[in-house]
């Protein structure tokens, strides 16, 4: 079951207590991903070790999502979507 995602929300992910990610948890960040644009909304990614950085660099996902030092700074950077 999918959870209510309401249009204009930002899912922030805190990975800093990510100590390992493999090609099993890529395709999650990316279904999420899916499901967050088709409900109009967007997922950032804060507190990214540096080993999940270099991952997400090389798979190109650095590209794909927003990353934030911090939640904080993720909620600060944040704007409401154009309508």
């Amino acid at each position: 079951m999918t959870p209510a995602i309401e249009p204009g929300q930002q899912l922030v992910v805190d990975l800093g207590g990510l100590t390992f990610c493999d090609s099993t948890g890529i395709p999650v960040l990316i279904a999420a991903r899916n499901v967050a644009l088709t409900a109009h909304s967007t997922i950032a990614l804060a507190a990214v070790p540096d080993m999940g950085s270099r991952i997400f660099s090389i798979v190109g996902l650095d590209q794909v999502f927003p990353t934030h030092a911090t939640i904080q700074a993720a909620e600060v950077a944040w704007t409401l979507p154009a309508d």
